[in-house]
């Protein structure tokens, strides 16, 4: 029986989701729900791993069904929880990105169509909570658990620029009006704008959660970065730098959330780090914390938990019983796709891969071999890297895509697979066609750290176990460690 036919009963827990054959949830009974926030995490882990994409759909038709039609707002949770009543502003706009992210990862415009009214509904409920500052004056405080959301708050402007930027992306590919376009790039501006000028705190190094108080929350300033409303590298670099520097030997810890480390706004971090230029932070953390997740005796082993005590302890600040943590929690699977998108550059910009980018990013690893595929096609790369400087490196995009190839302080080209040659341009090559591609440089190179390198060979396992991942076979699981240890 079902909760529908017996009643609401919290220990039965066995209502009906969604109408679909698969959703994306946590492993614990007590939180099987949809929630969009998690998807902003899940989702890119499954593109580079399983790529199931009917799970995403399923999951962004059952939130899209539960909008409220006068207001355009979505909900904080799916099925059942849509009857606590609450409410929440940064995750009725993960739902928006959701499904920008549909598009990126699958291209499928059909998809993006049957949903644009109800998009632009949710974007426009967003834009309205925007007051004379220029910024989102934010009504409900819930959010990942985080205490003191409120006011101005630094994060959820920063999410909202950020669904702004991709409702832009998606308005193009839906022939939307440009003025509509042009009003909602003003906004966003705004907000960038205002954010710089009323939350950033110079002496400190960090934005400041509102105007109210000088709390440099996690959440919010590595969601600055992502979003990119920074306004310059150097705050790129400052934040990162000030992240690191409060690392415990467990993690990163959010004083938004009485200092517990959050898998969820830590696998943002990673990002934030890699966008700062500071891969070596972002591998860091990597080893640390899912380190700390993966090795634990108290863990699986296999999975990773919903979110715990900076001190290592197993209690999460948000909850006041231990066994409610969940050990099996989507939201936490961030190197899962960082990996891939990052660290071996395989990076979609449109259309489930129709625009790309090639930027590895290796740190203090020496060997990269990664690939997934999406509907359009596969996306390979095989990288040799010393010091941070490539030395070697092959990769493969999809025939009649596009994109570009960022590689630091190198000289030479790209010799394709008919023979023809690219030559890199300060390191760089625009415009590329999609295909299979070898680095050739010319000669003596100096990398971007001033690490000075030979002609690159076609590139080939190093023979450096410890220093290698093959982030096809990640899934959700225990490998990623093996490159890192």
């Amino acid at each position: 029986m079902t909760n529908e036919e017996v009643g609401l009963t919290t220990w039965y827990n066995n209502f009906t989701i969604a109408n679909g054959s698969a959703v994306l949830t946590d492993g614990a009974k007590r939180d099987r729900l949809i929630w969009p926030g998690d998807m902003a995490i899940a989702v890119p882990a499954i593109v580079a791993s399983y790529y199931d994409i009917q799970s995403i759909e399923d999951s962004l038709n059952s939130l899209y069904s539960l909008q409220n039609e006068t207001t355009g707002q979505l909900p904080y949770a799916g099925i059942p929880f849509t009857e606590r009543g609450l409410q929440s502003d940064t995750y009725h706009l993960y739902s928006l990105i959701g499904l920008a992210d549909h598009f990126l990862y699958t291209g499928s415009l059909d998809y993006v169509e049957g949903k644009w009214d109800q998009f632009v509904a949710g974007l426009n409920y967003s834009l309205s909570t925007i007051d004379d500052s220029r910024l989102a004056n934010v009504s409900y405080s819930n959010d990942w658990l985080r205490i003191g959301m409120s006011g101005h708050n630094i994060e959820a402007n920063s999410i909202m620029y950020y669904a702004i930027q991709q409702g832009i992306m998606l308005g193009k590919a839906v022939g939307a009006e440009q003025s509509l376009l042009d009003s909602w790039a003003r906004s966003a501006e705004g907000i960038k704008s205002a954010a710089n000028e009323l939350l950033w705190d110079e002496t400190a190094g960090f934005y400041n959660d509102n105007e109210t108080t000088t709390l440099a929350p996690q959440d919010g300033n590595v969601w600055a970065v992502f979003a990119n409303v920074t306004d310059s590298q150097e705050k790129n670099e400052r934040i990162s730098s000030g992240l690191s520097s409060r690392w415990t030997e467990y993690g990163a810890p959010s004083p938004e959330a009485k200092n517990a480390v959050s898998p969820f706004i830590s696998s943002f971090e990673l990002q934030a780090h890699f966008l700062a230029n500071n891969a070596s932070a972002a591998l860091a953390l990597t080893r640390l914390q899912w380190g700390f997740m993966l090795d634990d005796p108290r863990m699986t082993n296999s999975t990773f938990m919903e979110g715990y005590e900076a001190t290592g302890e197993f209690h999460y600040s948000p909850y006041n019983n231990d066994p409610r943590i969940s050990m099996a929690h989507g939201w936490s699977t961030g190197p899962t796709s960082v990996l891939s998108f990052y660290v071996a550059g395989l990076h979609l910009l449109s259309d489930g891969g129709q625009t790309w980018e090639v930027y590895p990013r290796l740190g203090d690893l020496q060997f990269v071999d990664t690939g997934f595929s999406t509907r359009i096609g596969s996306f390979s790369a095989l990288v040799n890297a010393t010091d941070g400087v490539v030395t070697a490196m092959k990769f493969s995009t999809p025939t009649g895509t596009i994109g570009d190839v960022r590689l630091p302080g190198l000289t030479g080209s790209l010799r394709s697979a008919n023979g023809s040659s690219i030559a890199l341009v300060d390191g760089e090559a625009h415009n590329v066609p999609g295909g299979s591609y070898t680095l050739v440089t010319n000669g003596t190179t100096t990398g971007a750290n001033g690490t000075t390198t030979g002609s690159a060979p076609p590139a080939q396992y190093s023979g450096n176990s410890a220093a290698t991942f093959s982030a096809s076979a990640l899934a959700l699981g225990a490998a990623i460690f093996a490159w890192l240890v």
